[in-house]
C-alpha cells in the first residue's frame, strides 16, 4: 500500500504540471500571433498612388477578354459580309480549339493575322476603326473580365498610365484601349498608303519579344521606371514582357506560365471559374457553346487558302 501512496501523488502532479504546461503553450502562442503582425512589415500598398514613374501593361486576348480579338473582329467582319461562308467549318475548330486550350498556337494566330491582312487590303483605315466600335459592342463588349478591369482600374486611380499591349491588329486594340478608359494601345501595325491598308504588316506582328520590346520602347519615352511598373498576360509567350517589370502577374495563366510564375513567386490570378479551370487552365465557357460563338470568326481564316 505504500508502494501504492506513493505512485498516486506522483501521477497528480504529473498530470497537473501537463495542464500547466500545455496552458502556459497555448498562451504563448496566443501572444505570438497576436504580436505576429506588428512584429512583420507589412507589404506596400500596390499600385502606388502618385507614382507617375509606375505604368501597367495588360495583354489583351485570354487576359483582358475571352478568346481572341481578332477572332471576334472577324465575326463581325462576317456580318458585314467582307468574306463568303466557304470552309467555315474547316475553320471553326481552331477559334474553338483557342477557348479550350487557353493558348495561343503560333500557326493558327499567323493564319488569323494572314488572313484578316487580304480581307481589309483595300478598304480605308477609317472605314475599320469605325466598323470596330461597333464590333467592340456586339462581341467584345460582353467579354471583358471583370477582375482584370477592376486591376487596370486600380492602375488608373493611383494615376498611373493604362496600356493594352497586343498582337491584335492596333486598330482594334485602341478601340477597346478607348473603350474601357486605358491611356492607350500598341498592337500590329498594317500598312497603309493614303489612309488605305496594303495587305502588309510594317514589321512583324507584337508577339512574345517584340511584345518586350515595345513596352520597353514606350517605357523609355514615357520616362517610366520598369522595376516600378507592372505587367499582366495569360500566356508563356509574353514572359519576356513580364519579366521587364517589377511587378508581373499570371492572369489566367496557360500551364507554362502558370508553372513559371510559380517558380519565379510572382502573382497569380485566375477569373475562370470551374473545377477544371483551376486545375488545368481551361475556361469553363469551353464546350458547344463556346464553338457555337466562335465559329463566324473562324472564317476570316479561309480567304487566304482559296
Amino acid at each position: 500500500m505504500a508502494a501504492l501512496g506513493w505512485l498516486t501523488p506522483r501521477r497528480r502532479s504529473a498530470t497537473a504540471r501537463s495542464v500547466l504546461a500545455g496552458e502556459a503553450s497555448a498562451e504563448a502562442a496566443r501572444k505570438s500571433s497576436q504580436e505576429a503582425p506588428r512584429a512583420t512589415p507589412e507589404e506596400p500598398e500596390f499600385p502606388v498612388i502618385g507614382d507617375d514613374r509606375a505604368a501597367a501593361f495588360f495583354d489583351l486576348d485570354n487576359t483582358v477578354m475571352q478568346g481572341a480579338a481578332l477572332f471576334h473582329f472577324g465575326r463581325g467582319l462576317y456580318k458585314r459580309k467582307f468574306f463568303e461562308t466557304r470552309d467555315l467549318a474547316r475553320f471553326a475548330w481552331q477559334q474553338a480549339w483557342f477557348r479550350l486550350a487557353g493558348v495561343e498556337d503560333p500557326e493558327h494566330m499567323q493564319d488569323a493575322r494572314d488572313s484578316a491582312l487580304s480581307i481589309v487590303k483595300g478598304h480605308r483605315v477609317a472605314e475599320l476603326e469605325s466598323i470596330g466600335e461597333e464590333i467592340y459592342d456586339e462581341y467584345m463588349a460582353d467579354r471583358i473580365w471583370p477582375g482584370t478591369r477592376a486591376l487596370a482600374q486600380a492602375h488608373l486611380d493611383a494615376g498611373q498610365k493604362v496600356w493594352l499591349v497586343t498582337a491584335a491588329p492596333v486598330e482594334i486594340a485602341q478601340v477597346i484601349a478607348r473603350r474601357l478608359g486605358l491611356t492607350g494601345a500598341l498592337g500590329t501595325v498594317a500598312e497603309s498608303v493614303d489612309g488605305v491598308y496594303t495587305g502588309k504588316l510594317v514589321g512583324e506582328p507584337l508577339h512574345g519579344p517584340a511584345k518586350a520590346e515595345a513596352v520597353r520602347a514606350l517605357a523609355a519615352a514615357e520616362g517610366l521606371d520598369l522595376s516600378r511598373c507592372a505587367a499582366y498576360s495569360d500566356s508563356h509567350n509574353d514572359i519576356p514582357m513580364l519579366s521587364l517589370v517589377g511587378h508581373p502577374y499570371a492572369i489566367n495563366p496557360d500551364a507554362k506560365l502558370r508553372r513559371h510564375a510559380r517558380e519565379k513567386d510572382w502573382r497569380l490570378r485566375d477569373y475562370r471559374t470551374g473545377r477544371k479551370a483551376a486545375k488545368v487552365g481551361i475556361p469553363a465557357a469551353a464546350g458547344v457553346g463556346a464553338v457555337a460563338g466562335g465559329t463566324a470568326a473562324a472564317i476570316a481564316l479561309s480567304r487566304r487558302r482559296r
